[in-house]
């Protein structure tokens, strides 16, 4: 067996789908090819260059409404893990962006310089980082807020469609890390 047959096994045992079945999908039912009849190495017939490409577009539309903020698109995601629940774990919030604290920490520094948020040792477990909200940069929160309405509306699809949308990325998203290391699960 493959080291990607061996994967796949694991990642349907652990949803309890027979190796390529998708959700839904009766048992025995062939599963389809990303590509068709076309040749799957074409660029065009990559799921992985459609989601690349779109989060470049993504990012496209971000980068002019968070310019009028003075954000970056990282910076934006650890504040509005930080708008969810202040006070967070520096461990935490890089969990749940799937960064390491190389990645992490100079961007935390950058957004403690511009006097968004402090950094601070948990006072119960000193080897805990915690990440807090200044004033400024819960302020921000009313100033974002037009964001998701805004990407609704460049999106050109309905918000009940992109919420669809998200959550089939998100199930991907979670197979592939299943995939990747069926002994960790999610990383």
């Amino acid at each position: 067996m493959s080291e990607i047959d061996a994967r796949r096994e694991a990642v349907a045992q652990s949803t309890g789908q027979e190796p390529g079945q998708e959700p839904g999908q009766e048992s025995g039912q062939e599963s389809g090819q990303l590509s068709g009849d076309a040749d799957p190495l074409h660029l065009a017939n990559q799921i992985c260059f459609a989601v690349y490409s779109a989060a470049h577009a993504f990012n496209r539309i971000y980068k002019p409404l968070l310019d009028r903020i003075g954000l970056t698109y990282p910076q934006y995601l650890v504040l509005l893990l930080l708008w969810e629940e202040d006070g967070q774990t520096m461990k935490t919030l890089g969990q749940r962006l799937y960064l390491d604290s190389g990645t992490l920490t100079p961007l935390l520094k950058r957004l403690e310089a511009a006097g968004l948020v402090t950094r601070a040792r948990d006072a119960a477990d000193e080897r805990l980082m915690r990440i807090s909200l200044t004033e400024a940069g819960a302020s921000l929160r009313e100033k974002a807020r037009p964001f998701p309405d805004e990407i609704v509306c460049a999106s050109g699809r309905p918000a009940e469609r992109l919420v669809a949308l998200r959550d089939e990325i998100l199930a991907l998203r979670d197979n592939l890390h299943a995939c990747a290391a069926p002994d960790r699960g999610a990383a």
